[in-house]
C-alpha cells in the first residue's frame, strides 16, 4: 500500500495546498471576476465573461465609472485605494504585433482616480453604452491642461479630433458622423 513514498508525499502536499485554497473553500467568491453594484449609479454589473467580453471587470457598461481596484496591472486587484474613477477619454492600446505596427490598436477607456488622481487605461467590454463612450470622447477634447499633461507624462495619448473616424468606426462600424 505504501510502496512509493515519493508519490505519497506528493499527494499530501496537494492536498494540504488546496486545503487553503480559496476557491477550494464552500460558497468562496471568484473576486477577480465577481459581479457588483456600481459606486457611481448604483446600477447591477454583472463580471461574467460572456456578457462583458472581458476577464477583469471593474467599469460599469452604463456611466462607465470604474473602481480603483489595480495596483501594478489589470486584473491584480492589490489596490488599497478603492476609490471611484471617472472616466475621462478614450485612448488606443499600443499594438506590439510585429506585422500589425502601422494598425491602431484597441480601443481604451482613460480612467482617473476622484481619491488619489491616478490614471489607468481599461479595456472596453462588450456591453458598454457606445453612445456614452463618444460622449466622454466629447467631453474629453475640454480637458484641463493639467490633466492632459498628467496623460502625456504618464504615456497616456488621449484621441484627439483627428481620431473621430476611427472611434466611429470601432463603436458603430461606420466613419459618419452621428446625429
Amino acid at each position: 500500500m505504501w510502496s512509493d513514498p515519493d508519490n505519497f508525499s506528493a499527494t499530501r502536499k496537494a492536498r494540504q495546498r488546496s486545503k487553503w485554497d480559496r476557491s477550494s473553500l464552500c460558497g468562496a467568491v471568484d473576486w477577480k471576476n465577481a459581479d457588483f453594484r456600481c459606486g457611481h449609479c448604483r446600477a447591477y454589473v454583472t463580471a461574467q465573461v460572456l456578457f462583458a467580453g472581458v476577464q477583469n471587470r471593474n467599469h460599469c457598461p452604463y456611466c462607465l465609472w470604474s473602481r480603483h481596484l489595480d495596483l501594478h496591472e489589470a486584473g491584480d486587484r492589490l489596490s488599497a485605494c478603492k476609490g471611484a474613477m471617472r472616466p475621462l477619454g478614450l485612448t488606443l492600446k499600443k499594438q506590439r504585433k510585429k506585422y500589425a505596427a502601422d494598425a491602431p490598436g484597441e480601443l481604451m477607456l482613460i480612467h482617473q482616480c476622484s481619491a488619489c488622481d491616478r490614471l489607468s487605461i481599461n479595456r472596453i467590454a462588450a456591453d458598454d453604452d457606445p453612445d456614452l463612450m463618444l460622449e466622454v470622447f466629447e467631453r474629453s477634447l475640454t480637458l484641463a491642461p493639467g490633466t492632459v499633461r498628467q496623460m502625456e507624462t504618464q504615456g497616456i495619448e488621449r484621441l484627439a479630433c483627428a481620431e473621430r473616424g476611427v472611434i466611429l468606426a470601432r463603436l458603430f462600424g461606420t466613419v459618419e458622423s452621428r446625429a
